[in-house]
């Protein structure tokens, strides 16, 4: 019964282990600065994930809006490409981490920045209309 219950164990752990190596995401929360610096280096595809309405108030240069809250979010970024990080901002920081876990499957590499756009102009750092 213990060699059952050892063998079962292990396998367990086997397929959470392969499991947790095929999600090829990687996620990384930046602060302000260091996210500044990546947006600056135009290194990544910058996504702006808060709604439409939001996004013409005031947003990063550069950046494209896909509404996380919209049903197509995830077929969206799917259409990006894969060669280069995406990186992900909302208002406070809590709608990029849910966006960033809804796609955490797709292979991207995600940064996020961890205190939203409204840290991102408390800076004083630059925003168009």
């Amino acid at each position: 019964m213990k060699s059952k219950c050892l063998m079962l164990a292990l396998s367990l752990l086997m397929a959470f282990s392969a499991f947790s190596q095929s999600n090829p995401s990687q996620l990384k929360s930046l602060p302000t600065a260091e996210f500044k610096k990546l947006v600056d280096a135009k290194s990544v595809q910058l996504i702006d994930v808060r709604t439409a309405e939001e996004f013409a108030a005031g947003h990063i240069a550069g950046a494209v809006n896909i509404d996380v809250n919209k049903p197509d979010f995830a077929e969206n970024i799917k259409k990006l490409s894969k060669k280069k990080p995406l990186a992900l901002y909302c208002r406070s920081g809590n709608r990029s981490k849910m966006a960033a876990s809804k796609i955490a499957d797709l292979g991207f590499v995600i940064y996020e920045l961890n205190s939203g756009f409204k840290d991102w102009m408390q800076a004083g750092f630059p925003t168009i209309k």
